[in-house]
């Protein structure tokens, strides 16, 4: 009988692999990879980009460092409430330093901690910052807001947004979210601007919101 399967595939037996008939004729390809090659030679990867563009450098992969691959292993092996954990942890030592110092009751000939006040004698904009939470974490909300007005309309968001995010990502529940648009955020920091601007002018009454 007549085997009409062709010949058996064997070791010895080897596909030749034709021209692709749907490649256009003359189209530039990149040349294959491998250790002798001359792609390899130039600097391509094995397995490098078929259609790397003519006369460009050739591709290098950037080879992560080992600190960002222990980063990356540290966050993969951690649980999903580390984050918002590690980020409560930096708002509780905060607020214990700011309880700590109690930064209300310096002198007033002591040497301002803010390098630009003690540089140029200029309220910052974030000058009163650490005693407003002070009088904030003390219910006074009337100081607060003489000391730095912005951060106290700015804190409640900042605390929703972080109760969102951490709650989602501790336990996939999902509260309301906060669009922050890129108007609302330049509307905000123009306020900030302005403020930080109005309160260094020697006059009244922008002299009371001089700290």
């Amino acid at each position: 009988m007549t085997n009409l399967s062709g010949p058996p595939a064997g070791p010895e037996t080897a596909v030749q692999a034709g021209p692709d008939p749907a490649s256009p004729a003359g189209a530039d390809t990149a040349p294959q990879a491998g250790p002798d090659s001359p792609a390899t030679a130039a600097g391509w990867p094995a397995g490098g980009p078929a259609d790397w563009p003519a006369g460009m450098p050739p591709y290098v992969p950037v080879q992560e460092s080992r600190l960002t691959r222990f980063a990356t292993r540290l966050y993969a092996r951690l649980p999903r409430w580390a984050a918002p954990l590690a980020a409560l942890g930096v708002m509780g030592a905060a607020v214990g330093f700011t309880l700590l110092t109690d930064p209300t009751t310096s002198a007033p000939d002591d040497p301002p901690t803010c390098l630009l006040k003690l540089t140029t004698g200029l309220d910052c904009p974030g000058c009163g910052g650490t005693r407003a939470m002070w009088y904030i974490l003390h219910g006074d909300l009337a100081d607060a807001a003489r000391h730095h007005i912005i951060w106290v309309f700015v804190l409640p968001f900042l605390l929703y947004l972080y109760l969102t995010w951490a709650v989602r990502q501790a336990f996939g529940w999902r509260l309301p979210q906060l669009k922050v648009t890129p108007l609302m955020l330049g509307v905000v920091l123009a306020v900030w601007f302005s403020f930080s601007v109005l309160r260094n002018l020697p006059w009244a009454p922008f002299t009371a919101l001089y700290v």
